[in-house]
């Protein structure tokens, strides 16, 4: 199955120049644990930074420094690691263990923003299959024994 099917298409999205204040409220509003930077090139939304609600603990909260005045470009992970849409599930959940990522943007062909995929969402699509396939063995079973007797 490729990412491009499962990913989360609603991405929160900021510029370079927003503030890291205004990337913590969409992040409380919106109840999630990082907003993407993007750069848009005509209509392209090219992601280039990625900010985590961690980031802004340990890079901003704890050192006491100025929300209003700090922009997301600058405490952005730069060294963005994104895969394309097309890229299937087990082959993208082996490249965030190798980058050690725990968010992964996804992109299409021209490089341009089509969603995300966090471990959660991973985490919540695999344990689904895993019942999926207990409960195949359970009927199995049941259907065994009613045969049986």
């Amino acid at each position: 199955m490729p990412v491009g099917e499962i990913c989360n298409r609603d991405v929160v999205i900021l510029k370079h120049n927003d503030t890291i204040l205004e990337a913590a409220k969409l992040m409380r509003q919106h109840h999630i644990g990082d907003v993407l930077v993007v750069e848009e090139r005509g209509d392209l939304r090219i992601p280039v930074g990625i900010v985590t609600d961690r980031d802004l603990v340990v890079e901003i909260m704890a050192p006491d420094l100025d929300q209003k005045v700090i922009t997301v470009g600058d405490i952005m992970v730069r060294e963005l690691v994104t895969v394309k849409e097309s890229i299937g599930v087990f082959e993208a959940i082996q490249y965030m263990r190798s980058k050690t990522v725990r968010r992964l943007p996804i992109v299409d062909e021209n490089g341009g923003l089509v969603g995300i995929l966090a471990l959660d969402d991973l985490l919540e699509l695999l344990s689904e299959e895993l019942l999926a396939i207990a409960k195949l063995v359970r009927y199995q079973r049941q259907k065994e024994t009613r045969r049986r007797q």
